[in-house]
């Protein structure tokens, strides 16, 4: 028994790292593209990277959530299974590109990022809004989405021993945010506007040092998802709700399994069970990863993956060759 157990944490801890270079891939065939305006061109380079690199992981993946819905085209669709199709059997949240006009601007605090659960562990949610809210570890069990803003901001505040003043609170730049922006101000906490990507400014609230408390607002559910994945192997907190504008989105959502659309989503309804893997890659620079860089040494990336089982977290900095792996992004239609 004692054997098997071993064999089975080695396969997680390879898969982590699988999962990472799933990652790499993506990021760097995103960043050959940065800066350039096309941020379909670049999500879509990033997700044939990772779906090709994926084909040589040793495990049968079905996407549950796939970030990389543009305006344009849909890269990656729901259902899509992934890997070599033997065991074990996983299901998977991929955003290719978290921040897409952020790659696009060449903008700081672009990711790639995936998250992997065993089958059915992971909430579908489709791609509407979501309202939200995340803290660390220090601060879980303080949060409350239908408390108004200033108690919440005293709570965390209470619970990281600082005055609410010394709160940094991210939020995402946006006309629908103009209210609860104006009562954080009121509030005396400190604001950090960001005009894209929510799910690296949630994991840094997160990791010590990350210079984010709480992150509070409207984004996405996909990247809602993301974030409740890190969230829950770095032991934070989170809350969400489902935001349809249509009944035709909240009929998706019933579909999906929830009954009560306006229920408060917790993280073990997001995330089910102790055994989740989240990984990213810094497409751009940001406050929780660096970007891509070419050189005439190689391709150096930054990425971090943790597990929720042992509560780990490492930070990866690799340099890829690609005259030896043409498959790591020479163009940005070569997949890995």
């Amino acid at each position: 028994m004692m054997a098997e157990e071993q064999r089975k944490a080695g396969m997680e801890r390879e898969l982590a790292l699988e999962f990472v270079r799933i990652t790499e891939v993506g990021a760097m065939a995103a960043a050959r593209l940065m800066g350039r305006g096309n941020r379909v061109a670049a999500e879509k380079a990033a997700a044939d990277a990772m779906r090709a690199m994926f084909s040589t992981v040793q495990v049968q993946a079905r996407l549950v959530v796939g970030g990389g819905e543009s305006d344009e085209v849909v890269v990656l669709e729901p259902g899509e299974e992934f890997g070599t199709g033997d065991p074990p059997e996983v299901d998977v949240a991929i955003d290719p590109v978290e921040g897409t006009n952020l790659v696009a601007k060449g903008l700081p605090n672009a990711i790639c990022v995936l998250a992997a659960a065993p089958r059915g562990c992971l909430l579908q949610t489709p791609d509407i809004y979501m309202e939200k809210i995340a803290v660390g570890p220090r601060a879980a069990g303080a949060i409350d989405l239908d408390a108004p803003v200033a108690v919440n901001l005293r709570e965390v505040a209470r619970a990281l021993g600082c005055s609410v003043e010394d709160l940094t609170v991210v939020v995402l730049d946006r006309p629908r945010h103009e209210n609860l922006i104006r009562e954080v101000r009121e509030a005396g906490a400190r604001i950090k506007l960001i005009s894209d990507g929510d799910v690296a400014p949630a994991v840094a609230a997160a990791i010590e040092e990350g210079g984010v408390d709480l992150l509070l607002g409207i984004g996405g559910a996909p990247e809602g998802l993301l974030t409740a994945a890190a969230l829950k192997c770095l032991g934070g907190d989170m809350q969400a709700r489902m935001l349809p504008r249509s009944e035709q989105e909240a009929a998706l959502i019933r579909r999906m399994g929830l009954a009560d659309i306006r229920r408060i989503l917790r993280l073990d309804d997001m995330v089910r069970g102790d055994d989740v893997i989240f990984a990213a890659t810094g497409i751009t620079d940001g406050d929780l990863l660096r970007g891509v860089r070419f050189s005439g040494r190689g391709v150096l990336t930054h990425s971090v993956v943790m597990r929720s089982r042992t509560g780990t977290v490492r930070f990866i900095e690799a340099r890829h060759h690609p005259a030896k792996k043409p498959a790591y992004g020479r163009s940005p239609s070569t997949s890995g």
